[in-house]
Parts: C-alpha cells; structure tokens; sequence
C-alpha cells in the first residue's frame, strides 16, 4: 500500500513520462507535491524503489522505469489496462541489469525522531513527526527500531555523513566497538562507538579531530544500536 505522498509523485512520473518522453526533474516534482525540500522527492522515490513501482537505472543520469501502476492508477483493474512501462535512458552506457532479492522489496516505515548528534551532542531524541521507508534487510530481529537524522561529522571515518539517516534498533545494552545512541547525563544524545572500562563508558569519534568523551557508567544510558545507514544524494 502507498501513501498519498508515493501515490501522488508515481502518478505524477507516470503522466509526465507518457506525456513528454521524459522524466520530471527534482525541482519539478517537489513543487507539484508542494513539499520544501528536495529531500522529501529522494524519500518518495526511494519507497516507490523499494516497493517496485519504478526502477532507477543505474549510471544513467534522470533514468527512471515505472515498471508497474497501484489499482488506485488502473482503475481497480491490477494493471490490465495496456499499460506498458517506458525507459527514459539517460547520457550513461547501460550497465547489466540484477536481480533484486524479494526481501529486499518489501519495507517498513520508520519514525524519524529527530536529529542525533556526530559532533558536540545535542538536545536528546525528540518525538517523531515524520517516516521513512526502509528496507526489511536492515531490520534485524524482533525488536523495535526508528530513524534518526545525523548532524555534524564526528563519525565520518566511520562512513557515516552529516545529513545520512541512521536505523537503529532499540536496547540498553551494547558491545565495545558498537556505535550507539547514548544519552549523557540524562539530556543529551550521540551518536558514538562504545567502550567500556570498568566503570567507565568512553564514547568514541570516529574522526581524528574529535576527542573520547569518558563517563562514569551512571552516566550514560544506551537508547539503541546502529543497524542501518539510508543516505540520499
């Protein structure tokens, strides 16, 4: 099932394509939603991926296939209506097409609660007022997990970039080495590798410009641990 959102931007790719033999561009389909940021269309467009609606073509530059219509599009009619999807090719040479693993399609939406700290830590988790599609592969085990914005870039040698969105799955436990959302001293949150020595916790940068941080372990509530990294470009 899409939301009004997905169900809005794929009908909007579909009748400009069919129109004009090309794609919308970013600016184009983020004023027909009406949203405020370019971030929101790469969000869209990657759940319509990852639920098989349409497919980006790699290498190519604006290469996108609507590879199938919702019954809200086709009139009920599971897609029996003479639809057949089109290539828009891009400026890139074809690379060879893979097969994607069924798991891989299927996704969840997670709250994204606010912004966590790579940095100076910031104020702790706030609540979520707004999701993401996230593949089920990132989802590990049973427990519960939500998204959260990453800021500042204290973890880059870590691959993880001011602006990337982190999964995490919640707990109160961690391994060394486990990069986690800690929060200091009861208010504030980070994301940091954990170490622990004794009765102290050091939360560890994973960028030389940035020092580790020792508590005592009273100190440091452990929210959850890093399961996942969606980034948008």
């Amino acid at each position: 099932m899409l939301t009004r959102k997905q169900l809005d931007l794929l009908n909007f790719i579909h009748n400009r394509v069919q129109r004009d033999g090309v794609p919308p561009s970013f600016d184009e389909m983020k004023e027909a939603l009406d949203l405020r940021s370019k971030s929101g269309i790469h969000r869209l467009i990657t759940a319509l991926e990852e639920r098989g609606f349409i497919r980006r073509l790699a290498h190519r530059a604006r290469a996108i296939e609507v590879v199938k219509l919702p019954d809200a599009l086709t009139g009920g009619h599971s897609g029996k209506t003479g639809f057949t999807p089109r290539v828009i090719d891009g400026d890139r040479a074809a690379q060879p097409a893979q097969a994607m693993p069924v798991e891989a399609i299927h996704a969840s939406e997670l709250p994204i609660m606010g912004r966590i700290a790579a940095g100076v830590p910031i104020e702790a988790i706030e609540d979520g007022a707004r999701n993401i599609a996230v593949p089920g592969t990132m989802l590990q085990g049973n427990g519960n997990h939500y998204a959260l914005e990453v800021k500042g870039d204290s973890m880059i040698d870590a691959g993880i970039n001011d602006g990337d969105v982190v999964i995490i799955r919640e707990g109160q436990t961690a391994d060394n080495g486990d990069i986690v959302v800690a929060i200091v001293e009861g208010h504030e949150a980070t994301l940091k590798k954990f170490r622990r020595h004794g009765n102290s916790i050091a939360l560890e940068a994973a960028n030389p410009a940035y020092e580790t941080r020792v508590f005592r372990d009273d100190q440091i509530k452990v929210q959850g641990k890093l399961v996942g990294l969606i980034r948008s470009y």
